[in-house]
């Protein structure tokens, strides 16, 4: 057996060599780059020529580096970076060739429970990247429209009296960027505004003008003109990335659907065409089959658990990856359950916690658990948490199992678990 401990970095890895007798035998530094990473691959296939016997420990599960010792053919492990801290001693001194001797070291402990990488196939990858960026485009855009909204309330009052609820709306998008002040709205004739309603396919042109000319009408009060023309152009380049936002994020959402069913849907009801079919990703319609899961956030899901989740051995073993597993405490005869465990992927974890919330109008099983749970004292996120933890357990047997989610199935089981526990 060879084992090897990188510690990673953007233009450079620190490399450290072992053998289970020896201990750490080289330490050296390897460039990122191609042929770099080629010579370090040629080294240890002439080290152990068996790809299976290379135990690789490294703090990071993803990059170019993962990939090409992934094709290699090594085990590849990545651990927590904390792993690696809690073992530099009592100064916690840092050092990138002491980090690469302790993961190498790592490499080398037949008796630490660490678990190898199992790579996702492109199509799990794909996902998983896809929902990753639709994620962040989604907080992105919460913070352009509440800066939006904050310079329509310095500069343009009356334009949230306009659009009421739903500022993020493509027609008043597009009207606050071709007209972003007061004045310029104001001097638009009805027929501009009629004419621009119906551009944009808005259902009620005369209805949108009349709340226009009602709330320009409105008392409001006047900015300075300095400000009204620096905030003009904020205001049309805000409304205008928040179009490209969510132009994009329903492109994304519609390829997160074609993902997961093996074909592009169409209509208002986003049914599957038969007449196209692709690759589809394993048990998309397991997870699309649970209330609460539409494209976006089964993708979510199902990119972060991939497309192995046989590598959790048990429910346990997925609850504890998406942090929905309490963290206990035992000695002796006591036991104490301590808050929410933190060492978990934090996507995944808040994927279900948003998957919880939006079951509670879907599911009459799950909006009775989180009742009993507020019930017995426990806030809102704490009882959506162990709603959570349950949806886990189900989803991990129907995928393990490959059957859909059947309501009336689980709320039979689930009744006869607790007449028997009673």
């Amino acid at each position: 057996m060879l084992g090897v401990g990188i510690d990673f970095a953007e233009e450079f890895h620190v490399v450290a060599l072992g053998r289970p007798g020896d201990g750490v035998f080289a330490v050296t530094r390897v460039d990122h780059r191609p042929t770099a990473l080629e010579a370090l691959v040629t080294r240890i296939n002439a080290l152990e020529p068996d790809p299976a016997a290379v135990r690789v420990v490294l703090e990071t599960s993803h990059g170019a580096l993962v990939e090409r010792l992934l094709d290699a053919g090594y085990v590849v492990v990545p651990v927590n970076p904390d792993l690696v801290a809690r073992r530099r001693g009592p100064a916690r001194k840092k050092d990138d060739a002491t980090d690469a001797r302790i993961a190498c070291l790592l490499a080398l402990d037949c008796h630490e429970p660490l678990r190898p990488l199992i790579p996702h196939g492109e199509l799990a990858a794909e996902l998983r990247a896809i929902a990753r960026d639709d994620e962040r485009a989604a907080r992105d855009e919460r913070r352009l429209l509440n800066r939006l909204r904050a310079d329509l309330v310095a500069t343009f009052p009356a334009a949230l009296t306009i659009v009421g609820d739903d500022l993020g709306a493509p027609t008043m998008l597009r009207l606050l960027e071709r007209w972003p002040t007061a004045a310029e709205l104001g001097g638009a004739s009805r027929d501009e505004l009629v004419t621009f309603a119906r551009s944009v396919h808005y259902g009620w042109p005369e209805r949108l003008t009349g709340r226009i000319a009602e709330a320009l009408a409105r008392e409001e009060f006047v900015a300075r003109d300095y400000l009204v023309r620096a905030k003009a152009a904020t205001i049309r380049l805000a409304a205008n990335q928040l179009l490209l936002l969510e132009a994009q994020r329903r492109a994304w959402e519609g390829r997160m659907g074609e993902l997961l069913l093996g074909t592009p849907q169409t209509g208002r009801r986003r049914e599957p065409r038969a007449d196209i079919q692709s690759r589809q990703f394993p048990g998309g319609e397991i997870y699309l089959s649970f209330p609460g899961l539409g494209d976006r956030l089964a993708a979510r899901v199902a990119g972060e658990i991939g497309d192995h989740p046989e590598m959790f051995t048990s429910p346990n073993g997925l609850q504890c990856y998406a942090g929905k597993a309490p963290v206990t405490r035992r000695s002796g005869k006591s036991e104490l359950v301590v808050s929410t465990r933190l060492a978990c992927n934090g996507h995944l974890r808040d994927a279900v916690q948003q998957w919880a919330f939006c079951s509670l109008r879907r599911s009459g099983w799950a909006r009775e658990f989180y009742d009993g749970q507020v019930g017995k004292g426990k806030h809102h996120n704490a009882a959506l948490r162990a709603l959570g933890n349950r949806w886990l357990e189900i989803l991990w047997y129907c995928l393990i199992r490959r059957v859909h989610y059947d309501e009336a199935t689980h709320v039979a089981n689930r009744n006869r678990a607790l007449q028997q526990a009673a």
